[in-house]
C-alpha cells in the first residue's frame, strides 16, 4: 500500500551493507530527478538522534523512534530518497520502492578496509553481505514486488542502477500524474 500524500513524487528507500554505494547513487538520483535525498546516518548524527554507543562496533545506536518522527511529515509529502544501511524499523507505509545494493564480497571488503573498519566491525559487515542480511531484512519488512536487488561492483553498475531507478520514477510520475 503505498503512502497517502500530495504527490510530490515517490518515497524511495536505498538499502544495503555499507560500502555498497547507497550514498553515491542515492546522491546521483537526487540531483537528476529532483527528490530530496535524506541521509539517515547524516539525519542522527545533526540531531543527535543516538541511544548509546556500541564499544564492539565503534559505532552510535541509533534512535529510531527520534528518526521516525522527524521522516514523518517529510515520508507524508513525498519526494523522499532514503538511504540507509537497514530497514526493519522504518514503517512498510515509507515507501513506494525498495532497492537493496549488492556487492562481491572481495570488493567490499577492500572498500570498507579503506573507510577504516577493521575488527569485528570489519567482519561483520562482509558477513553481513556474505549471508544477504539486509537483502533478507528488506524482503521481510515490505511487500514482495517493491523490493528490487541491484549490483553494485563497478561503475557500470552504478550507472545502469542509476538510469533504471531514473525510468522508474518517471513511470511512477507519469502513472501518478506528477
Amino acid at each position: 500500500m503505498s503512502p497517502v500524500r500530495t504527490m510530490k513524487g515517490p518515497n524511495i528507500l536505498i538499502t544495503g551493507t555499507p560500502g555498497v554505494g547507497k550514498s553515491t547513487l542515492a546522491q546521483q538520483l537526487s540531483e537528476h530527478s529532483g527528490l530530496e535525498w535524506i541521509n539517515v546516518g547524516d539525519l542522527a548524527k545533526d540531531n543527535n538522534y543516538f541511544d548509546g554507543y556500541d564499544d564492539e562496533r565503534d559505532c552510535p545506536v541509533l534512535d529510531e523512534d527520534k528518526v521516525l518522527d522527524e521522516l514523518e511529515d517529510k515520508i507524508a509529502e513525498g519526494g523522499n530518497i532514503i538511504d540507509y544501511h537497514g530497514c526493519d524499523f522504518f514503517p512498510e507505509r515509507f515507501f513506494d520502492i525498495v532497492f537493496v545494493l549488492r556487492t562481491n564480497n572481495t570488493l567490499l571488503y577492500d572498500r570498507l578496509a579503506a573507510r577504516g573498519y577493521q575488527g569485528k566491525k570489519l567482519e561483520d559487515n562482509v558477513e553481513c553481505e556474505i549471508m544477504a542480511v539486509l537483502r533478507d531484512e528488506a524482503k521481510e519488512s515490505y511487500e514482495e514486488q517493491i523490493v528490487h536487488e541491484l549490483e553494485s561492483n563497478t561503475f557500470e553498475d552504478m550507472e545502469n542502477n542509476l538510469q533504471r531507478i531514473l525510468a522508474w520514477i518517471t513511470a511512477w510520475k507519469r502513472e501518478n500524474g506528477c
